[in-house]
């Protein structure tokens, strides 16, 4: 599975996931090396917290030296491949400066990167990063440092070298091999044409073009009934409080992993789908901004993460990003709200059950998803003049990052 993130100058970066065969003996020294890892991460926390209660600083740096002493000190430690608990210190340092920096601007707290918290043994999943100094590839097998040797199923092949690999044991107790690699863009031919993108919750996407339009899949309500199915199994056979998981409650779990799993790739799937379509038949794309946590806590909560809006918006991104399209992100506020022809914009908003806009100053009528597709093209500076949503390019509104 490839998933591109950043581009810059015609490049990025892609992540390609394969799935792992371990023996016996790899799979033993993977749960040591995460054992190692993981005191290593709460004593980085517990230093942290100390640092922060005291006002002191605690940057890598320090942690580092904390890291030497401690290898020094401890042959249990100093077993384990260094690479790993560098990069796990790396992490640490990260996650705090920006919690440290939201903390600092003040943002409410729902919206402030959490501190490092600590690992449980029994609730952590093992995962493992190395940088290209900590593992090299050698006749189809993934050799470690450390002399842990894995061997990827390999679905397809790498485009270049990869330059980091994380080695995690995903929710069903598979380990999976995360590659970075750094990817060329593919620009696809120009089309003259540009759409403007609207999420919903009745249609997860409608657009400027009624043949782009995606309509809600519903994975997650197929579903339900094995979900709801291994929620009881689990519910049953749950431990009491101090007690260890029966091998009963860890199946079910495992099961119920795999279906929540099955049902995030099928939206995964039909979002990139989607999103290679629109960005194959358009040049500049205008989509709303939409964030989606707020639906959270509304009688709506069920249907909209099913929907996927996030994941449906970031697949489209990516792929925008992948074969040089522009991809306008267009801020929300008063969207549904607004004319799409004169831009005039009503007194109250607008209640869901209302489908229809009708504009009280030039009497346009319209479905009301489709006027604020519409409203996204004029926001972006793609004003289409015909039907066809054929526009020359405009300024944008905000290009994606």
């Amino acid at each position: 599975m490839a998933t591109p993130a950043q581009t810059a100058e015609g490049a990025g970066h892609a992540r390609y996931t394969f799935r792992c065969r371990l023996s016996r003996t790899a799979r033993g020294a993977l749960h040591a090396e995460s054992d190692r890892c993981r005191w290593l991460w709460n004593e980085c926390v517990a230093r942290s917290k100390k640092a922060h209660r005291d006002g002191e600083k605690c940057g890598p740096a320090r942690l580092d030296k904390m890291l030497t002493e401690a290898r020094a000190r401890m042959p249990w430690l100093a077993e384990g491949a260094s690479v790993p608990q560098q990069q796990l210190i790396r992490d640490v340092a990260k996650s705090r400066a920006k919690a440290l920096k939201d903390i600092k601007a003040r943002l409410p707290v729902r919206q402030r990167a959490g501190m490092p918290r600590w690992k449980k043994k029994r609730q952590a999943r093992p995962s493992l990063n190395y940088t290209r100094r900590g593992f090299r590839l050698k006749d189809g097998r993934l050799h470690l440092a450390g002399g842990i040797v894995l061997r990827p199923v390999w679905s397809r092949e790498l485009p270049a070298e990869p330059s980091s690999v994380r080695v995690y044991q995903d929710s069903t107790g598979a380990w999976q091999a995360s590659f970075v690699v750094l990817v060329q863009a593919e620009p696809l031919p120009e089309t003259g044409r540009v759409i403007g993108i609207d999420w919903g919750v009745k249609e997860t996407a409608t657009t400027t073009s009624d043949a782009h339009d995606l309509a809600h899949a519903e994975h997650g309500r197929k579903a339900r009934a094995k979900l709801s199915r291994y929620d009881r199994m689990m519910a049953r056979r749950r431990p009491a409080k101090g007690q260890v998981a029966s091998k009963g409650y860890r199946e079910a779990k495992k099961l119920r992993a795999k279906a929540h799993r099955k049902v995030a790739r099928q939206r995964e799937d039909t979002g990139r789908k989607w999103a290679k379509k629109v960005v194959r038949d358009h040049d500049q794309i205008a989509v709303e901004d939409f964030r989606p946590r707020f639906l959270a806590k509304t009688t709506m909560a069920r249907k909209a993460a099913d929907a996927a809006i996030g994941a449906t918006k970031r697949a489209l991104v990516e792929m925008g990003r992948k074969h040089g399209r522009g991809v306008h992100l267009v801020h929300p506020a008063h969207t549904t709200m607004e004319c799409a022809d004169c831009g005039a914009r009503t007194k109250h908003a607008l209640p869901l059950s209302e489908r229809t806009y009708t504009c009280t100053a030039c009497r346009t009528v319209r479905p009301r998803d489709k006027n604020s597709a519409r409203v996204m093209l004029v926001r972006a500076g793609l004003n289409p003049v015909d039907v066809e949503g054929v526009s020359p390019p405009g300024p944008p509104a905000r290009e994606a990052a």
